[in-house]
């Protein structure tokens, strides 16, 4: 079998989410025919996403019932307008910015749970608490290890549930406050991002602080973000605010991956009742709105907080209601990443002159 006829097998794979096959897509990167073995290289930037997963393994599929032995990669194109000494984080697959409007949704929550999960499906993670002002991440993982420094003064950073960490508690007195006007916090944010060895991550988890401050401007004009998760509560106090980021985004071309609502509806373990404490709804008809994907919501339960304080990620836990709704978030997060780069690339090669072998 040559190449001609692997790639025609392979217009039997369909991308469920963008609604065609993967060859008519230009999602086949190389295909490389040596006797029964065919390596195929496809262009899929979401490592461990459900769907990306799935498409793969229905590549694998169709090319074994032809009797060949199929080799998979996966690959996104780097930018050709950037240099490899000025990319930044060059080792990074996907950035992904948590933000809220404001503060107290949970915003800190959802970035840990989400790094955890990630982590659990099997992608290399890194985690980064941007909130410079009031950084929680190292007690919502038990993380007390400082980063240690290289003879290069470049820091490797902690790891914990298998996500490498990188926070200013680590750099300052546990009640010490940080008071920085905004070009500090621009230098600060760089440093902790540049002269961090990351290694090789699928995704770099960004835990921003609350509203649309400096911090977010640094991390916009400086980091290759690949897409932002929006965290609001139902409440309409909540979703006024999530509009500003939502804006704040919008102006930076950076993608809204979803809408994640969290402190949904509370089940009562004492009268067995549910209870709308912040309202219904609101996260989901935002997104309605606004026309982005609704990830999902996280019910009002203790366990969260307990969690948080305790140092053990809730998505980590054995199937219950609110575990499964924190990695449903994972996975449509991941999912709704995969689909940025595939599209991106559709757009690009379906608009370029057929060659031959399309």
């Amino acid at each position: 079998m040559d190449e001609a006829a692997v790639r025609d097998r392979l217009r039997t794979v369909e991308d469920p989410e963008l609604g065609d096959d993967i060859v008519s897509l230009g999602l086949v990167n190389d295909i490389s025919v040596d006797g029964e073995h065919v390596d195929v290289d496809i262009a899929l930037g979401a490592p461990y996403s459900p769907t990306e997963s799935d498409i793969a393994a229905d590549v694998r599929q169709v090319l074994t019932d032809d009797g060949l032995e199929p080799g998979l990669t996966a690959s996104v194109p780097d930018r050709d307008d950037l240099t490899s000494e000025e990319q930044v984080l060059p080792n990074v697959k996907n950035v992904i910015a948590v933000a809220s409007g404001k503060g107290g949704v949970g915003k800190s929550t959802v970035a840990v749970n989400l790094a955890a999960g990630l982590s659990q499906l099997g992608a290399r993670v890194g985690l980064f608490d941007a909130d410079v002002y009031g950084p929680n991440v190292p007690r919502m993982v038990d993380a007390d290890e400082p980063p240690m420094a290289t003879e290069d003064e470049t820091l490797v950073p902690p790891e914990k549930y298998g996500v490498k960490l990188m926070s200013m508690a680590f750099l300052t007195g546990e009640d010490d406050p940080v008071i920085w006007r905004g070009p500090m916090v621009h230098k600060v944010i760089t440093q902790l991002t540049e002269d961090v060895e990351w290694g090789h991550l699928d995704y770099l988890v960004v835990d921003l602080p609350p509203g649309t401050g400096d911090t977010q401007l640094t991390m916009l004009q400086t980091m290759p973000v690949t897409g932002a998760v929006i965290v609001t509560t139902p409440q309409d106090v909540a979703l006024d605010d999530a509009r500003k980021g939502l804006e704040m985004f919008a102006k930076h071309d950076t993608v809204v991956l979803g809408i994640a609502e969290n402190m949904s509806t509370f089940a009562c373990p004492d009268c067995g009742g549910e209870h709308d404490i912040f309202g219904s709804g609101g996260g989901e008809e935002f997104a309605d709105e606004h026309e982005l994907p609704f990830l999902g919501s996280i019910p009002l339960d203790p366990a969260v907080r307990e969690g948080g304080d305790g140092g053990k990620p809730t998505v980590l836990k054995d199937e219950d209601g609110t575990s499964d709704a924190l990695r449903t978030i994972t996975e449509n997060v991941a999912n709704n990443t995969g689909i940025v780069h595939r599209q991106g690339i559709a757009q690009t090669r379906q608009s370029e002159p057929l060659s031959p072998d399309r």
